[in-house]
């Protein structure tokens, strides 16, 4: 049986600065060939796939199944199927994976992530989920993303009504990446979807955002679930977010047995996560934590809480964000005798509760600190992502 990584390299991949749509689709055929066909993709990724001279390699003729040794293959049996939309690094996807599901497709547009994906997972998502066509998408039964937070705009309804125009469901959704999400809901009707978000898109512009989303997903036919929960129970870490469960009323006619999972308590303090031998790279210099105590001082006297964390070693840190790269200011450990130092790129892999001693980082540290900073408590979502697969599997 040929191996994914013979044939990757083969493909270029190892060596690629970034990934195209070839990419994607070849790789999510090798994955899911049932549901991914060559021969009605286009002649461009037949062209590609011949250029390579993959008929070299070994017992591999485009028939599987290929043996993915990578870090998080797919399942060999699966109880559902779900799509990773803003992919990220695939955070989701370990989630959904343990819970029993495959993944049957994914998106994702920052060229790093796909390249951290990719390598975990042996897949390449798709691109900008914007240009996808949702006909495109295969059936699946768990639509899972976590899609940026972004204001709503009436303009578009107000004019059609002015005109009077008729005006669908999505119009007030349009032009933000949540209309994607409910446009491949409202084309493919999954059983479920798990969609998360920051914890403040319950307040974003006083409320309209998410009074929108649930007026949209349920004009869609499907029963909300929506609650904030902290990654605090399942890692060290503070880290609150929104989680929208929606089942189709179609199939469950809204009598579905749904709960959110219980949080259970931390059996684990910000000092269990922690290398025992980091390099002194991570330590900041005089300049930065001079900086970053005077910019303390001066918020502090103004009445602002701005300023930097410097975590207990036996408690839990504060919120890790996508802007740690700049001076990991909001999570600092503290070092006897020297400055205090930022987290390691694999540090911060196990505040997200991802295993790190599994989980590949091939981007540079900035990339690596922003991507983690974007991504999800893994345990939580795993939790979530469980109770959905008890109530769609039965």
């Amino acid at each position: 049986m040929a191996k994914y990584t013979v044939v990757r390299k083969k493909l270029g991949l190892d060596s690629a600065r970034y990934f195209n749509e070839e990419h994607a689709y070849f790789t999510h055929y090798l994955q899911s060939p049932d549901i991914f066909s060559l021969s009605n993709y286009d002649n461009g990724l037949l062209d590609f796939i011949e250029s390579k001279s993959l008929d070299v390699v070994k017992e591999f003729n485009y028939s599987l199944p290929l043996k993915f040794d990578v870090p998080f293959p797919p399942p060999v049996n699966s109880d559902y199927k779900f799509i990773d939309l803003f992919a990220g690094i695939g955070g989701m996807r370990i989630a959904h994976q343990n819970a029993g599901g495959k993944c049957v497709f994914s998106s994702e547009w920052d060229k790093f992530a796909k390249i951290t994906y990719e390598a975990n997972f042996g897949e390449v998502p798709f691109g900008d989920i914007t240009k996808i066509n949702e006909k495109f998408i295969p059936e699946h039964d768990v639509l899972v993303g976590g899609f940026p937070c972004q204001p709503f705009s009436i303009a578009g309804v107000s004019k059609k009504n002015s005109l009077g125009r008729n005006h669908g469901f999505l119009d007030e959704t349009q032009g933000t990446l949540f209309f994607d999400v409910a446009r491949i809901i409202g084309e493919k009707r999954p059983k479920a979807f798990m969609l998360e978000n920051v914890k403040n898109l319950k307040s974003h512009d006083k409320g309209r955002t998410l009074k929108v989303i649930k007026k949209t997903l349920e004009k869609l036919n499907y029963n909300l679930y929506i609650q904030i929960l902290d990654g605090q129970h399942f890692v060290p870490q503070h880290r609150e977010r929104i989680l929208i469960i929606g089942f189709d009323k179609d199939r469950f006619d809204g009598k579905e047995e749904f709960s959110f999972p219980e949080m259970p308590k931390l059996n684990m303090v910000f000092e269990d996560i922690l290398e025992a031998k980091p390099d002194s790279k991570y330590t900041l210099s005089d300049k930065l934590w001079i900086y970053l105590q005077n910019y303390a001082k001066k918020h502090k006297a103004k009445g602002n809480g701005f300023g930097f964390g410097l975590t207990k070693l036996n408690g839990v840190s504060r919120t890790i964000s996508a802007r740690y790269y700049k001076d990991g200011a909001e999570v600092l450990v503290p070092q006897a005798g020297q400055n205090p130092r930022r987290l390691t790129p694999k540090e911060c892999a196990a505040l997200q509760g991802y295993d790190n001693t599994k989980f590949k980082i091939p981007v540079s540290d900035n990339q690596a600190y922003k991507q983690f900073g974007n991504s999800v408590v893994v345990p939580l979502m795993e939790a979530v992502a469980k109770q959905i697969a008890k109530v769609i599997i039965k």
